[in-house]
């Protein structure tokens, strides 16, 4: 069930019985509460590669039901990335994809990993892999408006701007994008509070690892394939933030905060500011309970 990545960092953290009796779980059908889950959800976050090989998680929105199941191991979404995004390439043919739906009016989410293949307008995801995670680290919010205006000037660099690290610095949930060596691909959330991920120079950010359901798919992936990608999202205005690189585990306690089991090193090697690009507006945070 776990690749070998994810076994070495189980028994690292030394939570390998407990990621075995949580990874029975883990689905390659879609249950019934499952379906239901995603068809009340207005987004939804992917995670792929493009066609270089880099890593880029990217949101699609619409009214609720624009995804919904079609059977047991199909998933239609309703949208396709537009041509500005990095995952409009990455998905423009069949595809290993990641996919997370994140529910922050009510600290919900579940993960969905498969295949991606071009369905009209829209995507049409063949699962794998299926299951729930638990409420921890998930800001509340609640969608304040839905806005049809287009994103603005597309901003492309290879190092962080002003702009951008201060979008950084107030961030309290992100997106990470990872993948196996086989290219099997995963879309996962990181929430805390602000500050928790900290850009230490314009090229580089840290951020706390924090105990969750010690399966530990993302950091498993990371300890075999370091290439990774970011979404962070100004909530109130639809600025997204993307970014993709390389991640390396830092297991010296000196570089990471109380609470934390580990830091994530995060090398820069493309970021893309999209003004506006995230249709779904959303109202202050209620920071989790949960965050150290």
């Amino acid at each position: 069930m776990f690749h070998a990545g994810e076994l070495a960092v189980q028994r690292r953290m030394g939570q390998a019985d407990a990621a075995a009796r949580v990874g029975r779980s883990i689905r390659t059908g879609i249950p019934a509460v499952a379906a239901s889950f995603l068809a009340e959800q207005s987004m939804v976050v992917l995670g792929a590669a493009d066609p270089a090989g880099r890593l880029w998680a990217s949101p699609l929105t619409g009214p609720a039901g624009f995804v919904h199941t079609v059977d047991e191991t199909t998933i239609d979404i309703d949208a396709a990335p537009s041509s500005d995004d990095p995952l409009s390439a990455a998905l423009a043919g069949d595809s290993e994809v990641g996919m997370i739906a994140l529910q922050p009016q009510r600290r919900r989410r579940m993960r969905v990993n498969g295949t991606s293949a071009v369905r009209g307008d829209g995507l049409r995801i063949t699962t794998e892999q299926v299951y729930a995670n638990c409420p921890k680290y998930i800001s509340r919010r609640h969608i304040r408006e839905f806005c049809a205006g287009g994103p603005g000037l597309v901003r492309r660099g290879v190092a962080l701007t002003p702009a951008a690290m201060a979008m950084v610095a107030a961030a309290d949930t992100f997106f990470v994008a990872t993948a196996d060596v086989d290219g099997h691909a995963d879309a996962s959330h990181r929430g805390g509070d602000p500050c928790f991920l900290r850009a230490l120079s314009p090229t580089r950010l840290r951020w706390p690892d924090y105990r969750g359901n010690s399966m530990f798919m993302t950091l498993g992936n990371l300890a075999v394939q370091p290439r990774c990608g970011l979404l962070i999202a100004d909530w109130s205005t639809g600025a997204l933030l993307q970014l993709t690189g390389r991640a390396e585990l830092v297991w010296d306690r000196a570089a990471f905060t109380a609470g934390a089991q580990c830091a994530v090193d995060f090398s820069v090697e493309e970021a893309i500011e999209r003004p506006g690009a995230l249709a779904v507006r959303w109202g202050p945070p209620e920071l989790s309970p949960n965050n150290p």
